[in-house]
């Protein structure tokens, strides 16, 4: 099923359409979808903590898309303790700072990957490099060297990560259609749910196991050193369990690495497609960067088109296209009563493409803007240095010329033909100070 007809199911009910007999009388489906951002603004300013679960736990039991997840958690103290977390330990500035030296380090076996195709003269499917770059990152910056490329379970975690997405994009046709999640987690899914979320827990319980024994020795703490310092942790606010440490990492693994890799792909899509963007870009970091040293996170904030072409790619293909809510009381919009437990599907595609907010909203036109800083993201950071390095070093040649940009929805907005192109090598840092991952 490609994207168009899986948001036909959300478009042609409107603002306030619903689906009918959805859920069995226990939900109905709003939608807003090719309408006015104006008024999804005004549902999230004004219903924030209504809206704030997603209402999508398959399986209580298990670590995937269980009730045990810090995304489907319901708005509470678990959710408020997690958030919390996020913001002042795992994900602050100060942390991402120190792990740059681990995003360097992939980054480096990235561009070699890419450099050893280009010797041999070899196509290179993008988005599975991309895939493999920022698993990498995220297993490193979350676990340390205890989940690494060396090791094997970096491997081992991108295949949980496919069958996982395998299954939500099942679960979510299913969750916006007619049956209900109980029904869901009983009958039709539960067996692969488990199966996927069993794999998961033995890989991170082996994990966790492994930190506590060195818990004292870390002096670069990772993601899995500070929760398990607040699991343990007597006088927390919030006691949070293994579960709900593993849910965690289940979700940063599933939600980090296909979305930054869908992102990388479409965006280096787009300019194969329009070599005068591609073009001006290079042109950028050969100014900034120059051309005896690979391009750094430094040097993002001084390269504003590079932010552009990012932010452009996400606004035309955004990696999750319907974002999913669910209403926990009963309240009031627009005139219209909305019971308890309705479901929302906020339909971010067609907002992106609104003739009324762009120009031409169907073409890549990336437009310089304000200088930002990329450090406030940890995602952006990761999608603007992986389509950095790949323009820097390499002209990219695609078998008839063009790209074939037909979409599919798997959970995320993805390729249905996935980007391969031949690297050709434009400069070589790596002749002056970058050793390859093997020497």
């Amino acid at each position: 099923m490609d994207s168009n007809s899986s948001f036909t199911i959300i478009y042609n009910h409107g603002l306030f359409g619903i689906v009918k007999d959805g859920f069995r009388m226990q939900y109905m489906l709003i939608s807003i979808a090719n309408t006015d951002c104006t008024q999804a603004y005004e549902i999230y300013k004004t219903h924030d903590v209504n809206i704030s679960s997603r209402g999508f736990a398959a399986n209580n039991e298990s670590l995937v898309l269980g009730s045990s997840g810090f995304l489907t958690a319901p708005y509470g103290d678990y959710w408020k303790f997690m958030k919390k977390l996020l913001t002042t330990k795992l994900l602050r500035p100060h942390a991402i700072e120190q792990s740059r030296s681990i995003r360097a380090r992939e980054l480096e076996r990235f561009y070699f990957n890419i450099l050893d195709k280009a010797m041999k003269m070899e196509s290179v499917e993008i988005g599975k490099e991309a895939m493999k770059l920022t698993n990498n990152m995220i297993c490193r910056m979350s676990m340390g060297r205890s989940c690494s490329e060396e090791n094997g379970e970096a491997e081992r975690v991108r295949e949980l990560v496919i069958k996982s997405f395998s299954l939500i994009k099942k679960i979510f046709f299913e969750y916006i259609s007619r049956n209900t999640l109980e029904k869901l987690g009983i009958s039709l899914y539960k067996n692969e749910v488990m199966g996927v979320s069993h794999a998961f827990d033995e890989l991170l319980e082996r994990i966790m196991l492994e930190h506590e024994e060195k818990l004292e020795e870390h002096q670069d703490r990772d993601m899995m050193d500070i929760l398990l310092e607040a699991y343990r942790d007597k006088k927390a606010e919030y006691k949070i369990t293994r579960n709900q440490i593993k849910s965690f990492f289940v979700e940063i693994f599933s939600g980090g690495t296909d979305t930054s890799a869908q992102a990388i792909q479409w965006t280096m899509a787009e300019m194969v497609n329009n070599p005068n963007i591609l073009e001006r870009l290079r042109e950028e970091i050969d100014l900034v960067v120059g051309k005896t040293r690979l391009i750094q996170e430094m040097d993002l904030p001084n390269l504003p088109f590079l932010q552009a072409v990012v932010k452009e790619g996400l606004r035309l293909h955004p990696p999750v296209p319907l974002v999913v809510r669910m209403f926990e009381e009963s309240c009031e919009i627009k005139g219209f009563h909305i019971s308890a437990k309705t479901g929302l599907v906020v339909n971010l595609y067609d907002m992106m493409r609104d003739p009324d907010f762009w120009e031409d909203p169907d073409e890549f036109k990336p437009k310089s803007g304000r200088r930002g800083c990329p450090a406030s993201n940890l995602a952006y950071i990761v999608v603007q240095i992986a389509i950095g390095t790949m323009v820097q070093c390499f002209d990219w040649r695609i078998k008839g010329g063009k790209v074939n940009m037909e979409e599919t929805f798997e959970g995320s907005l993805a390729m249905a033909h996935p980007l391969k192109c031949i690297p050709v090598v434009r400069i070589n840092p790596s002749t002056s100070k970058l050793q390859s991952p093997g020497s």
